[in-house]
C-alpha cells in the first residue's frame, strides 16, 4: 500500500470509515474539480456526438424522401398521361406505384422528424444539468453522496 509522505494513506486508498483531516480534504480538492470538469467535458462530447447523429441521419431521410418524391411526381404525371389517352387500366397501375411511393416517402419524414426532435435542440441539455447539480452539491444544495 503506498502511503503519503506522513504515513497515511493517499486519497484514494482512504476508506469511508476513515477521518480526513481538513487540510487533507482542502489539499485534493483542486484534483477532484479538475477531475470533475474532465468528466464533465467528457460527457459533452459524447452528448454533442450523439445529437450530431441523430441531425445528420434525419437530414439524410429527409434527402432521401425528398429524391423519392420526384419519382412520385414523374409516376403521377405518367399516371395522368395513360389515364387520359387511353381511358383504360394501364393508369391504373400507374397510380399504384404512386400511392406505393407516397407510402414510402411519408414513412421516411416521419422517421426524419422523430431523428430531429432526438437532436434538437443541438445543446447539450444533460450536461449543463449535470454541472448545475454538481454546482449545488458544491453549495450543499440538492441530492449528492453526503460522506
Amino acid at each position: 500500500m503506498a502511503t503519503a509522505p506522513q504515513g497515511k494513506p493517499t486519497p484514494s486508498e482512504a476508506t469511508s470509515t476513515e477521518e480526513r483531516s481538513l487540510f487533507s480534504l482542502l489539499r485534493d480538492l483542486p484534483g477532484l474539480l479538475l477531475e470533475l470538469v474532465r468528466v464533465e467535458v467528457e460527457q459533452l462530447k459524447r452528448e454533442m456526438a450523439r445529437k450530431l447523429k441523430n441531425l445528420g441521419v434525419g437530414a439524410a431521410l429527409v434527402v432521401i424522401a425528398l429524391s423519392l418524391t420526384t419519382f412520385f411526381f414523374g409516376t403521377l404525371i405518367a399516371a395522368a398521361v395513360l389515364g387520359f389517352a387511353e381511358i383504360m387500366p394501364p393508369w391504373a397501375a400507374a397510380l399504384t406505384v404512386a400511392g406505393i411511393l407516397l407510402v414510402i416517402i411519408v414513412v421516411l419524414l416521419g422517421l426524419a422528424v422523430t431523428r430531429f426532435k432526438k437532436g434538437s435542440p443541438p445543446l447539450p441539455t444533460e450536461t449543463f444539468d449535470s454541472i448545475v447539480a454538481d454546482a449545488n452539491a458544491l453549495k450543499g444544495e440538492g441530492h449528492y453522496d453526503k460522506r
